[in-house]
């Protein structure tokens, strides 16, 4: 598999930096044996440039090409073939530059071979450092891979669950339009306006992860606005909420889907008028929202106020915040109550 290019070019660098300080150690040690400075250095420098060379041309294949353990003898096969290369031209080179040198030249067969097993030493060492370099490049662009791959399929669910949301709802509104158009034609034309603000502003949300408190509840109050013309009288809602809540971040459209349930669970069991209650409240690290509305215990359970909408907003806080316990329902008395706790994230901003 191929490895991206800076990977590469960073082990490379380091391969180079180690011949360098490895080719002014052995200079060192080669004055050791009586030779000048020049000689010393020349001899030093040919041969390390040259297995420097074989130690990233080594690292370049084992970029692109690693053998399995079964096949690691290739690895020694490569070895050995590119230290005797090193030291046929090196024998060469040194020859050609210090072939007057009648003490060096004496000198020159038996180093051969201590640069021959130093150098595959150091080719195997080169070789072993490639293999894990590349393959914890390896893993970590896989593991990029498979989170780039994980945040695309959560947020085609968010977007699903969002999209699921509104049909229903369209449908109803079109309904009670339809009814109203021949009864109360001036109300059927305000919801026909109120319907196309809402949904106006669903698709101007659809890119955008969070909002603010404030934002959400205005779009809120457009969606009972319509809810009022369906119900009347029958249905009115009370919303508090404190200042500090108010600029705190929020999951657009996600309080649509719970008083929609609210209404649906408090409306559709009783012939009574009916308030829904929102209240929102800034906690230490976190939004608290509460949705209460009545129900009939004669006539509807608590558990069918957790279908498909509340289900779709657990769901959807899990995917964001990977928690399951951020929506919590429940009855007492003739009331249902449903707690959503939102976690603010500060490097998350409602302008997303």
């Amino acid at each position: 598999m191929a490895i991206p290019p800076i990977p590469v070019t960073k082990f490379r660098l380091v391969v180079a930096l180690f011949w360098l300080k490895w080719t002014l150690l052995t200079a060192l040690v080669v004055s050791r044996f009586g030779f000048s400075a020049g000689v010393s250095f020349t001899d030093s420098l040919v041969t390390n440039g040259l297995f420097c060379i074989a130690s990233l041309i080594l690292s370049n294949n084992l970029a692109y090409f690693r053998p399995k353990p079964k096949k690691a003898y290739i690895l020694f096969v490569w070895g050995v073939v590119l230290v005797a290369a090193c030291l046929l031209f090196d024998r060469w080179i040194l020859k050609s530059l210090l072939g007057t040198n009648a003490v060096f030249m004496a000198y020159l067969p038996l180093s051969l071979w201590i640069k021959g097993c130093v150098g595959y030493i150091l080719l195997g060492f080169t070789a072993l450092l490639s293999v894990l370099w590349y393959n914890l490049a390896e893993q970590k662009e896989n593991a990029r891979r498979q989170n780039a791959t994980e945040q695309l399929a959560k947020d085609a669910e968010l977007y699903n669950l969002r999209q699921q949301l509104q049909p229903h709802f369209l449908f109803n509104s079109l309904n009670s339009i339809s009814a109203l158009v021949c009864t109360e034609p001036e109300q059927a034309r305000k919801m026909i306006q109120q319907l196309s603000d809402f949904l106006r502003g669903s698709i101007k949300k659809d890119d955008r992860s969070t909002v603010s408190l404030a934002e959400e509840m205005e779009y809120l109050k457009l969606y009972l606005d319509i809810e009022r013309v369906r119900f009347g009288h029958r249905l009115s809602a009370e919303i508090e909420s404190d200042e500090a809540s108010r600029v705190m971040s929020i999951p657009s459209l996600l309080l649509q889907p719970i008083v929609e349930n609210a209404i649906k669970f408090g409306l559709y069991d009783t012939t009574e008028d009916v308030v829904i209650r929102i209240r929102a409240a800034a906690g230490p690290k976190e939004l608290i929202l509460e949705v209460t509305n009545p129900f009939d215990p004669e006539t509807s359970s608590p558990r069918r106020g957790t279908g498909f909408g509340l289900n779709s907003v657990q769901r959807r806080l899990y995917l964001l915040y990977a928690r399951n316990d951020l929506l919590v329902t429940g009855a007492a008395g003739n009331l249902f109550t449903t707690t959503i706790k939102i976690p603010q994230i500060h490097d998350q901003s409602h302008t997303n």
